[in-house]
C-alpha cells in the first residue's frame, strides 16, 4: 500500500507541477509532459509518447489531460488516472477561478499585458518544439514523412489563403491515406506494421 501511495504522490505532483508552469494549453504542454515521462521519470519511451498524443490528440479533451490520464492508468490504474488528471488540471482550475474575481481589473493593467505579449510568442515556441521533437522520432520512411509533409502544406495553404480546413479532418484524410499505403503494400512483419 505505501508503494502505491508513493506512486500516487509522484504521479499527482509531477503533473501538478506541470499544470502549473505550462502556459498555452495542451500543445505547448507537450514537450514539457515528454521531458517529465519520457527523460526525467521514464515512465513512457519516445514511441510510447508519440503514439499517446496522437491517440490523446484523436480522443475527445484537451490534449495534456488525455495524456496524464493515460500515464497514471498505465503506472497505477484507474486511481492513477484520476490522480494524474486532478493533478493537471487542479493548478489550473484554482488560478482561473482566482483570476476570476478579477478579470476586468487584472486584464486591464498594462504589465499583464506585456506579460501575455511575451507568453504568447513563448507558447508558439513550445508548440515548435514539440512539432520537431516528435518529426524528428518518426521513422525514417518515404510515407510517413510524405504523409506529414503533405499534411503541413495544407495547413500553411489554408492559413495563408485564410480557408477555414479542420485540423481533425486532416487527421483522419491522413490515417486514411497511412492505412490506405498499408493495406495496398500488405502488411509487414513487426508490431504496428513496422518492420523489425
Amino acid at each position: 500500500m505505501r508503494e502505491k501511495r508513493a506512486v500516487w504522490a509522484e504521479l499527482f505532483f509531477s503533473f501538478m507541477k506541470i499544470g502549473l508552469f505550462t502556459f498555452g494549453g495542451g500543445y505547448a504542454m507537450l514537450p514539457v509532459i515528454r521531458e517529465a515521462c519520457v527523460e526525467q521519470k521514464g515512465w513512457l519511451t519516445d514511441d510510447e509518447m508519440m503514439d499517446v498524443a496522437v491517440i490523446a490528440e484523436s480522443t475527445p479533451g484537451p490534449i495534456a489531460i488525455n495524456c496524464a490520464t493515460y500515464v497514471g492508468y498505465k503506472l497505477a490504474g484507474m486511481a492513477g488516472a484520476v490522480i494524474a488528471t486532478l493533478g493537471i488540471v487542479l493548478p489550473s482550475f484554482m488560478i482561473i477561478y482566482g483570476l476570476s474575481m478579477f478579470l476586468d481589473s487584472v486584464m486591464e493593467h498594462p504589465l499583464v499585458i506585456k506579460a501575455f505579449l511575451g507568453i504568447k510568442a513563448a507558447v508558439g515556441l513550445l508548440i515548435l518544439d514539440a512539432g520537431l521533437a516528435m518529426l524528428k522520432k518518426m521513422p525514417r520512411k518515404k510515407q510517413p514523412r510524405g504523409i506529414a509533409a503533405c499534411a503541413f502544406a495544407a495547413m500553411l495553404l489554408a492559413n495563408i489563403f485564410s480557408l477555414r480546413v479542420s485540423s481533425i479532418a486532416l487527421m483522419l484524410l491522413s490515417a486514411l491515406v497511412g492505412l490506405t499505403v498499408f493495406i495496398a503494400g500488405g502488411a509487414p512483419d513487426g508490431k504496428g506494421g513496422v518492420q523489425q
